[in-house]
């Protein structure tokens, strides 16, 4: 049986990496600080492999063929795959195995997730994994979500593929020890009038509900109120997941500023006492 060794939220945006001077020294070093200290809590739990949940950006996915939920069944993923990002070019090791499994429990759960053997990963996924300074080497399953073209998955429907994907990571005997990085959102919006305008009153009830373990309210003020969020706040469906995953955990914020400059409400953290065994 399978251990998570921790449950994670990080939000991600390209400008993090490619205009790191758009904002005062001082306020940078405190976001890029509240990124490493999440790498330190991750490294601590030791896990065998880790599973990202992000969405594509349009690189694997177009409009002519968008799932809801694809999950990973490579053996390799090359990131990144925009060749603006300012990032280290790298080639993620996969647990092909892990991500068969996944694929298979998902249908028997009766979930219809896609799958790809040649998926990239673009700035969602690695993003927080260079900021936290995650092991390189670490082999990774990516599960993306639809979060640019509606229709998309509901927020529900991510909080319940979530509490199915804790189940399945119970249930495996392939590793032993497993971590969960969900990444996106917060608020922001990306190429519409409101771009640099981030709706801080959205972000906090988001996270003061998921403090409070108000699963219900959770769901319904991100079902709601997302729209007044921007588009990129579409991307609070990992943290659904994650919350999911979670089962009950308590959550607590690590990090949270609104950053104009940066386009984002940028938020991270963790639910406490996931490096128990998740056996019920």
């Amino acid at each position: 049986m399978a251990q998570l060794t921790g449950i994670y939220c990080a939000s991600h945006t390209p400008v993090m990496l490619n205009f790191p001077d758009r904002i005062p020294a001082e306020l940078r070093g405190e976001i890029f600080g509240a990124y490493e200290a999440m790498g330190r809590d991750f490294a601590a739990g030791r896990p065998d492999v880790l599973v990202v949940l992000s969405n594509d950006h349009l690189h694997n996915f177009f409009l002519d063929n968008f799932p809801a939920l694809c999950i990973g069944t490579g053996e390799s993923y090359e990131s990144p795959i925009e060749h603006w990002l300012k990032a280290t070019r790298r080639t993620f090791a996969g647990d092909q195995a892990f991500g068969a499994y996944l694929l298979q429990a998902a249908l028997e759960a009766d979930f219809d997730p896609a799958f790809s053997m040649e998926m990239v990963l673009d700035h969602g996924s690695l993003t927080p994994l260079e900021l936290a300074g995650l092991d390189p080497d670490l082999p990774i399953v990516p599960v993306l979500f639809n979060c640019v073209q509606p229709p998309m998955p509901t927020m529900r429907r991510c909080h319940s593929f979530g509490r199915f994907l804790s189940r399945a990571i119970r249930a495996y005997v392939g590793v032993e020890r497993v971590a969960i990085l969900a990444t996106g959102g917060i608020s922001h919006d990306i190429a519409t009038p409101r771009m640099g305008m981030v709706n801080r009153d959205f972000d906090e009830m988001l996270l003061r509900l998921m403090e409070a373990g108000d699963t219900e309210a959770v769901l319904r003020h991100a079902t709601e109120q997302v729209h007044t969020a921007g588009n990129g706040a579409e991307e609070i469906r990992m943290w659904m997941a994650a919350m999911g995953a979670a089962d009950g955990l308590p959550f607590t914020r690590t990090y949270y500023r609104a950053v104009n400059d940066w386009y984002t409400g940028i938020g991270i953290g963790c639910f406490s006492g996931s490096e128990a065994s998740v056996d019920g």
